[in-house]
């Protein structure tokens, strides 16, 4: 590997913590390589840096492109394609979310929906679809609350994420609105 001891460090431990994510360590060291670089890179430059097989960074850029992951760039008077992330952070967790939503978490609620249109034919089917109910209203609502969330600008997203436990002091709050009685009008002449 021939890269700064700071950038080798993010680089080794990113392609650690993809293999903890489910990608592979070659992908996840390619996508930190990237990810930190100046500028777009080709494939001979990631073999170079990386110190990897040809193919195996083709295989890896072929993964993040079809994460949508990477953007393919060209440069005037080179035939070789050149690789990049995309500038802003946030771009680049919403595709990762969308993408893990599309691969992990439709197929999911599509199965659940499957199973419980199903007639149960025996008490532990039964007792099963109830469980299952409860995974799929789980699942609906995070897609609902991911479909929402994900419609809010960069601004509002890192506001409510830095909301954190303040949340909690909004419901409160909100919750002891709800329990003042309203007041009616009340006629001049009328006492208390």
């Amino acid at each position: 590997m021939q890269l700064p001891p700071l950038v080798q460090t993010f680089v080794l431990h990113f392609g650690e913590m993809g293999s903890r994510w489910g990608i592979n360590r070659t992908v996840g060291q390619i996508y930190a390589l990237l990810f930190v670089a100046e500028r777009a890179l080709n494939a001979d430059e990631i073999v170079e840096r990386l110190g990897l097989s040809r193919s195996n960074v083709s295989m890896g850029l072929k993964e993040l492109q079809a994460w949508n992951l990477v953007r393919l760039q060209h440069v005037p008077g080179d035939r070789r394609d050149y690789f990049a992330t995309p500038d802003d952070i946030w771009q680049i967790v919403r595709t990762l979310v969308e993408e893990r939503k599309k691969r992990e978490v439709d197929p999911t609620l599509t199965l659940l929906r499957e199973i419980l249109m199903q007639e149960p034919g025996t008490p532990e089917e039964l007792h099963a679809q109830a469980r299952l109910r409860e995974m799929h209203d789980l699942f609906e609502l995070f897609s609902g609350w991911y479909t929402d969330v994900r419609r809010l600008d960069t601004e509002r997203l890192v506001q409510l994420l830095t909301l954190g436990a303040k949340v909690q002091r909004i419901l409160e709050m909100k919750d002891r609105l709800r329990l003042v009685p309203s007041r009616r009008r009340r006629d001049p002449g009328e006492s208390d």
